[in-house]
């Protein structure tokens, strides 16, 4: 699991992750949701029949602050005001 804020997620990022071999970079792309799976290639275990090694994968985890500045909490009732994004619209149309 790769922690990320939410400004990472949602602008996309470079973050640094550990690895047997030594920390990588590693592409969060724009849009990113948490639970998304992204592969770093060749960087996972060795391959057991042949050479090279496999795939590492990274499960993003979007973290959630337990406390805002006041600040923070400015800002994201500023970003609430402003968004389009509806998530709960599938729930009414079920109904």
């Amino acid at each position: 699991d790769v922690p990320v804020t939410y400004a990472e997620a949602a602008l996309g990022a470079s973050v640094e992750i550990p690895t047997p071999e030594g920390p990588v970079s590693l592409k969060v792309p724009a849009g990113t949701e948490s639970g998304k799976l992204l592969r770093v290639k060749g960087r996972g275990a060795p391959r057991l029949k042949g050479s090279g090694r496999g795939d590492l994968l990274a499960r993003v985890k979007v973290t959630v602050p337990k406390k805002l500045t006041k600040a923070e909490r400015e800002a994201l009732e500023g970003y609430s005001k402003v968004s389009r994004e509806q998530p709960r619209q599938r729930f009414a149309e079920v109904s």
